[in-house]
């Protein structure tokens, strides 16, 4: 469970919270003592696609679209 926190300190220090949660720390924003909102950080992207950036490091077999009818039988049932 996370770090409550009333709404009204929640407005009076937004960007502090907001610092907290980018490093990983939950906020509960709560009102009247109940909680009613979380403040999360969000989970980081994935880099970007790079085309090519492993050409060199993998090798594809001559036969890799070879599919003989055991191969069939495995993987459609047949």
């Amino acid at each position: 469970m996370g770090v409550p926190v009333s709404i009204y300190e929640a407005k009076t220090h937004l960007s502090r919270l907001v610092s907290r949660a980018e490093h990983g720390e939950e906020i509960i924003l709560t009102r009247s003592g109940r909680p009613v909102a979380r403040l999360l950080p969000l989970e980081r992207r994935p880099e970007r696609r790079r085309p090519g950036a492993l050409r060199g490091q993998i090798a594809i077999g001559a036969d890799f679209d070879t599919l003989t009818d055991a191969d069939a039988g495995d993987w459609y049932g047949a």
